[in-house]
C-alpha cells in the first residue's frame, strides 16, 4: 500500500522527525497536534480555551489537507496535564464535531511539548 506524506503550511510545521499526517489508503494518521500558531509557531496559551481551540483549529486544517475534515475522524485522542480541564474539552469539542462523534480517549500525562496543557491526535478515514 502507498504512503502520501500530508504537509501544509495552515498547521504548525513539525517539530521533530514525524509528518504532520500519513495517509495509507483512505485513512489517515494525524500527528498530534499542540496550540502552537502555525505562522508564528509560538504557543497559544493565553486560557486553557485558547490552546483547546487552538489544537482543534490546526488539527482541523491538516485534515483539510489531507482531503477530509473533522467529520471523517474515527478516533481521537486528547491528552491533557490537567484532567480537571475535561469538562472544557468536552465543551469546545462540541463547536468543532457533530454527531456521530468519533471514539475518543482522554489521557492525562505529567507534560506535553513546549509546555502545552493540551495535546490531541486522530485517525481520520476518508472515501
Amino acid at each position: 500500500m502507498s504512503r502520501t506524506i500530508i504537509k501544509t503550511d495552515d498547521a504548525p510545521a513539525a517539530i521533530g522527525t514525524y509528518s504532520q499526517a500519513v495517509k495509507c489508503g483512505n485513512t489517515v494518521y494525524l500527528s498530534g497536534q499542540i496550540p502552537l500558531d502555525p505562522k508564528t509557531m509560538t504557543l497559544v496559551n493565553a486560557t486553557i480555551e485558547d490552546e483547546i481551540h487552538q489544537v482543534f483549529k490546526n488539527l482541523r486544517a491538516v485534515a483539510t489537507a489531507a482531503g477530509g475534515g473533522l467529520g471523517d475522524f474515527a478516533k481521537l485522542n486528547v491528552f491533557l496535564t490537567d484532567l480537571g480541564h475535561f469538562a472544557k474539552v468536552n465543551e469546545i469539542m462540541a463547536t468543532y464535531f457533530a454527531e456521530p462523534y468519533p471514539a475518543r480517549a482522554a489521557i492525562g500525562v505529567a507534560s506535553l511539548p513546549r509546555g502545552a496543557r493540551v495535546e490531541a491526535d486522530a485517525v481520520m478515514v476518508i472515501d
